[in-house]
């Protein structure tokens, strides 16, 4: 009876634990959302912002609510859906690879991304041309870096069918991101002074430079690859025990891996093209959601971990963005705030098992 009552208020507890974390990763982002719409470098009065988000306009401060509608709301959408991305790719590539150090950024793939960047922007000047067909500008721009985060993705699944090595596979990706970065450099030492201008400043990181007209597309592209994610969730839980397993299972895993690496792309294409390469968010949140979460299975870590990145993305634009301040670059703040749990996902294996043999 005794053991009874002890498993059925263990049971309660963690009952009740799992609604905690339920509605703090529900609350966590709404209210990111909130103070970033009602905080900015420009200090707004909070009595005037009821006033402002109902569409009239304050009598003396008619740029508040050009500010608020035209840039403030604007940052937070784009850096709830940028940061669900960047976790998400985190995510999945972790998944795909069995590899916890499997992001973004250290794979190359954001390299690859930021290389067709420079290519879009300091080779050809931001515009394409070929016969009757012209395209320049952003469109330009995010085809040039889905090319090169696709370009990278393909590479790096051939390798790791080859290598079959985890460890290889990182080496790998760390001189993908050092070739890449060489060219980069050669391609700024021949750029145009604006070509080099612009490509500096969209390489600091903002959430800034999505603007009204740009974001429903931003928003649209992401928001396919994030369903494309969600849509593989039963197949991502079968990957984690092993190709053979899955392959029992009936999940095809050759179809599963081509969607996940154009699912992957397109965020990392998109995110990248329109915000820069943003680093740490898709590396950590990941290590964050399972920290939080003992459950390994996706359909409860990936919305988790959506939701920790948009939170991240939205604490660190706040910061960014703090009243009376100068505006700082999105990647001042995102390795202060991956880089610990990083460290931490490392070592903790190591240091709890030296303390298991030392109290032994």
């Amino acid at each position: 009876m005794h053991n009874e009552s002890t498993n059925n208020t263990k049971h309660q507890g963690s009952q009740y634990f799992a609604k905690a974390r339920t509605i703090l990763l529900i609350a966590m982002p709404i209210m990111l959302m909130a103070a970033n719409i009602l905080w900015g470098s420009l200090d707004i009065p909070l009595g005037a912002m009821p006033d402002i988000l109902m569409g009239k306009e304050i009598e003396g401060h008619l740029s508040w609510s050009y500010i608020v509608w035209h840039s403030r709301v604007p940052q937070m959408l784009t850096a709830t859906f940028c940061g669900a991305a960047l976790a998400t790719c985190g995510l999945l590539l972790q998944t795909a690879f069995r590899n916890p150090l499997a992001g973004p950024s250290i794979l190359g793939i954001d390299s690859g991304a930021s290389l067709g960047v420079a290519v879009a922007m300091m080779l050809f000047g931001g515009n394409i041309t070929m016969g009757n067909l012209s395209l320049g500008g952003y469109v330009f721009t995010i085809l040039a870096a889905l090319a090169g985060a696709v370009g990278i993705m393909v590479l790096l699944s051939v390798l790791n069918a080859m290598l079959r090595s985890t460890v290889m596979l990182l080496i790998t990706g760390v001189i993908i991101s050092y070739i890449t970065g060489s060219l980069i450099s050669l391609l700024q030492f021949w750029a145009s002074h604006d070509g080099l201008q612009a490509y500096v400043l969209w390489g600091m990181g903002n959430f800034s430079s999505v603007s009204t007209e740009r974001l429903p597309v931003f928003i649209g592209l992401v928001s396919i690859g994030l369903v494309m994610a969600l849509l593989m969730m039963k197949p991502l839980d079968a990957l984690l025990l092993g190709d053979r397993y899955a392959q029992n299972l009936g999940v095809d895993t050759t179809r599963t891996r081509h969607t996940l690496l154009l699912a992957t792309g397109l965020l990392s294409a998109i995110t990248t093209a329109f915000c820069g390469p943003i680093s740490f968010i898709g590396l950590a949140t990941p290590h964050m959601a399972r920290f939080i979460s003992p459950s390994g299975s996706h359909r409860s870590l990936l919305p988790q971990t959506m939701a920790l990145g948009a939170s991240i993305a939205l604490l660190c634009n706040l910061l960014c963005n703090l009243p009376q301040s100068s505006v700082l670059p999105i990647n001042v703040l995102t390795p202060l705030i991956g880089a610990p749990v990083i460290v931490y996902h490392t070592l903790a294996p190591t240091l709890s098992a030296k303390m298991g043999r030392g109290k032994k």
